[in-house]
Parts: structure tokens; C-alpha cells; sequence
């Protein structure tokens, strides 16, 4: 096996750095959990959700509440990059680092041609498996045909020490009249991946840069997040905001191309399912050309059941999006009836942490969350 990287280092970037517990799941499968533990990955058993409108509820225990009894894992990105990509170097791939792809061919023998020091090179083989995020330039060169959703939410993110929230516990706020959320994910020692986003509007100001670090702040406590947790934060990386379209390919495989992760598709990150989905990927494709010797056939298996699973994820976090950030008054009042249903116990709101596609996404589920019966 073959691995192309473009960066010799690995830098800081605001990105995913939270796996829910059915991604952990998926990380065992695969062999990695233990090594991400070891190395990098920290592990919070418990997750507290506030969502201004809706009576406070005590601390979720993942561990004990979730069906593969584990909790979530947090890691600094560009740690676990090297951690991942030195363990498939003892595993006995070939890593080539500071190669940069000029081209994918798909076809019989798919190819990639690559530019490195001493000039052009192209690399043939049973399989080219594209990594390389939301704006792939591999599902370009493959001709795959990209579908995106209306813009709606916007996250900006901020690596942040000596935060003052719970290091044991995902802390996550939201302010539907506001349309916005909050996230403070512990990365061990004090240290925080904290997000605010907001539902788009006009007149919303976007958060770049270390002067937006105020209004960041003044974003994250109206979410209802406590304005103490900041007394004594600091950034330690940049702070960036991003879109949160969702886009994807139907069925990423073709040719002898697969994608994997946001190259084939990109959940809204306001719902944190983005690395548990790669990890699915990566099992799903895995096992399926270990099963047997037609490649073809294993690309299109697992380009179907990504289609399942990515559709599911896709529908949950439309009506999550529905019930607590869409604007309006239409939207307000069925805000007012969800709430009304899970306050009182007649209604569910999707399991994503636990889980995640496999929590019910058809029309009875939806109509339960709403009171549409």
C-alpha cells in the first residue's frame, strides 16, 4: 500500500477533534482506539447538553447510556495525523510525504500522478482511495458529481487552555431563539476545542482572527455557556470560522476511485459526526476488500451502505437543525411543540451520540420528534 501525504508537518487547523461513541466503535474495529489512548486521545464518559427553553438535565453518562459502552474521544489534530500515519508505516505501507497529486485517472488500473522533487511520477494499482477532505481534488479528477445543501449554519472554532469547564464531561449549549450553539470538547491538562456557530443571518458577524476573541466569547455565553469558564482562557492556536454545508457524492465509488471522509461526503460539523464517519468509512471499505478479490465489487458495496448511513446522518441532522436553530415563526412553533413532547417524556430527539446513523430517521421518528401524528 501507498500512501501519498502532502504535508511534511502537520500544523494546527480548526477541524474535528471529537469522536462520538459510535465512531469510538468504530475505532476498535479498527485497531486504533487503543493506539489514540495511548498516544494522544483523551476520553470524557460524560456529555451535558443545555438548550435555552428546555429544563436543565443532569449530565449524560455515554458509558453507561450508549449501546457500545464507551464514551467520547478528543485529540489535537495534527497529533493524532502523525500518530495514525507512523502506525500504517510499522503496519508496512509505503508513506511518501511532501508529494503533492497533480492528477487521478480512474479506469481498469486506476492511477495518481504526483509531483515530487526530482519531477512528475505516476503510481498505478487495484485501488486509488481518495482522503483528501471537503475540497478534494480527487473527486474532481474522478468526475464525481458534488450535491450541497442550502447554506445555513456557520461555526468558528479556537483552541483554548486553562478553560474553566469540566474536563470529564462534552459541554454543549444552544439558544434556539438566537439560533445559536457552543461547544467546549477537553482535550486533557485545561486544554479545550471550544466552537460558537450561529444559524446564518444578516448582520451576523463572522469570527477570524485573535481580535474576534472577544466576540467569540460574548457568542459562546449567549448560548448559555458560563461567562466564569473564561476568566483565565487563552488561545493557543488560531481562531476560524467556516460553513457547515453539507455536501456529498452519491455513491463515491467509481472507476477504481473510492472516497473516504469529507471527500465523500460532509456532515454539518455543528452536530460533531464528521471523524466517526471517516472511521466508518475507512472500516466499511476495509472490510468489504478483505472479504473477497473482485475490488469493483467491494468499491460499489461499500459506496451503497455509505449512501444508507451518510443518508441517515444526513436526515437527523436536517431535523436537529429544524428544531433548534431554523428562524421564524413557523419554525418557533414547532420548536414549541418538540419541546413541549421531550419535556414530558412523549417525545425522542435522535440519538446521535449514541447511535448516530443507526438512531430511526424515517417518517414515524420525525413525526414523534414534531407531535405530527
Amino acid at each position: 500500500m501507498l500512501v501519498l501525504e502532502r504535508e511534511t508537518a502537520f500544523r494546527d487547523r480548526v477541524r474535528g477533534e471529537y469522536v462520538h461513541p459510535w465512531g469510538v466503535a468504530e475505532a476498535q474495529a479498527l485497531g486504533l482506539y487503543e493506539l489514540l489512548k495511548q498516544t494522544c486521545a483523551y476520553e470524557a464518559r460524560f456529555r451535558v447538553a443545555r438548550t435555552t427553553g428546555m429544563p436543565p438535565r443532569p449530565p449524560r453518562d455515554l458509558v453507561a447510556t450508549s449501546p457500545h459502552r464507551v464514551g467520547s474521544l478528543h485529540f489535537y489534530h495534527p497529533m493524532a495525523q502523525e500518530v495514525v500515519l507512523e502506525a500504517a508505516a510499522q503496519a508496512g505501507a509505503t508513506v511518501q510525504r511532501g508529494v503533492a497529486a497533480a492528477e487521478v485517472m480512474p479506469g481498469p488500473v486506476p492511477g495518481v500522478r504526483v509531483g515530487t522533487p526530482g519531477g512528475e511520477r505516476t503510481y498505478r494499482a487495484r485501488l486509488v482511495v481518495g482522503a483528501d477532505g471537503r475540497t478534494s481534488n480527487c473527486r474532481k479528477w474522478a468526475r464525481f458529481t458534488v450535491e450541497r445543501d442550502p447554506d445555513r449554519m456557520v461555526l468558528a472554532g479556537v483552541l483554548l487552555d486553562r478553560l474553566g469547564a469540566p474536563e470529564d464531561c462534552v459541554s454543549a449549549f444552544a439558544n434556539p431563539e438566537r439560533g445559536e450553539s457552543a461547544f467546549a470538547i477537553p482535550l486533557g491538562e485545561r486544554r479545550f476545542r471550544c466552537y460558537a456557530g450561529f444559524y446564518r443571518q444578516a448582520g451576523r458577524q463572522r469570527r477570524n482572527g485573535v481580535k474576534a476573541m472577544a466576540g467569540f466569547v460574548a457568542d459562546s455565553v449567549s448560548t448559555g455557556m458560563p461567562a466564569e469558564w473564561f476568566a483565565d482562557a487563552q488561545a493557543a492556536g488560531p481562531l476560524a470560522s467556516f460553513d457547515c454545508t453539507e455536501t456529498w457524492v452519491t455513491h463515491p465509488f467509481r472507476a477504481g476511485v473510492g472516497l473516504v471522509g469529507d471527500a465523500a461526503a460532509v456532515s454539518d460539523p455543528t452536530f460533531g459526526c464528521g471523524l466517526s464517519l471517516t472511521l466508518r468509512d475507512v472500516r466499511v471499505l476495509s472490510q468489504l476488500l478483505l472479504a473477497g478479490s473482485d475490488w469493483d465489487e467491494a468499491g460499489h458495496a461499500y459506496a451503497a451502505e455509505h449512501d444508507r448511513y451518510f443518508g441517515s446522518i444526513h436526515r437527523l441532522i436536517d431535523w436537529l437543525i429544524e428544531l433548534q436553530f431554523e428562524p421564524g415563526p413557523a419554525a418557533a412553533a414547532r420548536r414549541a411543540r418538540a419541546f413541549a413532547r421531550l419535556a414530558d417524556g412523549n417525545g425522542r430527539a435522535p440519538d446521535i451520540p449514541g447511535l448516530g446513523p443507526e438512531a430511526p430517521s424515517d417518517d414515524a421518528a420525525y413525526r414523534n420528534l414534531f407531535g405530527e401524528e
